[in-house]
């Protein structure tokens, strides 16, 4: 797999879209969105990384989102701005499978070759969460195409970071950015970009749990 090493403009956007979108600053989402769409962001894709942020943020958060981006994307359309609408996500086949995909994925991101055979406790605990989050968050909104993993592992964790009392869900998904092929370089990146544009704290805390997880790793 393709180390991604350092992270460009494209990938330094996602970061700041998907922090202001969870925490719901709108005063500086709206240049985050501008500077995404500058750096080679398209259309579809914002609209994308808006729409996962309701899977961890919550839908009050992710349609605020939504309702900014729209609002940019009026004041860019006004003063001849003409943005790349880009891609569509693939159709989806009539005979998807979504809890095996789901499965897969998660174990994927997990870095398991195999699925695994036992459920943990949660799951045998609360089986239906384990439902949802196969079917619709790493089938549903992952098949879809229009982000990479990495890019969707990427406004993840800087959901995560931002959100607060995460640090569980966050190891979890600093190891699966990792996985899909994030470098060490790449996620003390993602950390610079929470330190000079998001906020101190937050890259603070963030940065702890990294240090985890690459010890972890190591």
């Amino acid at each position: 797999m393709n180390k991604e090493t350092t992270l460009d403009a494209r990938r330094q956007a996602i970061v700041t879209i998907a922090a202001f979108t969870t925490i719901g600053d709108v005063e500086r989402l709206r240049p985050a969105l501008n500077h995404g769409l500058d750096a080679g962001l398209t259309v579809n894709e914002v609209k994308e990384i808006l729409v996962q942020m309701y899977a961890y943020a919550g839908f009050p958060r992710s349609l605020g989102g939504i309702w900014t981006f729209m609002g940019v994307m009026d004041e860019r359309k006004a003063t001849g701005i003409e943005d790349k609408e880009g891609r569509d996500a693939s159709p989806i086949p009539a005979d998807f499978d979504r809890d095996a995909y789901g499965a897969r994925v998660r174990a994927d991101l997990s870095g398991l070759k195999e699925v695994p055979s036992e459920d943990a406790p949660y799951q045998q605990f609360a089986p239906i969460i384990d439902t949802f989050l196969k079917e619709h968050l790493f089938a549903d909104i992952f098949v879809r195409d229009v982000l990479t993993r990495q890019e969707r592992e990427l406004a993840t964790i800087a959901c995560l970071a931002v959100l607060g009392k995460a640090e569980g869900p966050l190891n979890f998904h600093m190891g699966a950015a990792m996985n899909t092929g994030l470098s060490e370089d790449g996620m003390r990146g993602f950390i610079k970009v929470l330190d000079t544009r998001v906020g101190k704290q937050q890259a603070d805390s963030a940065r702890s749990v990294l240090e985890a997880v690459l010890a972890a790793r190591r």
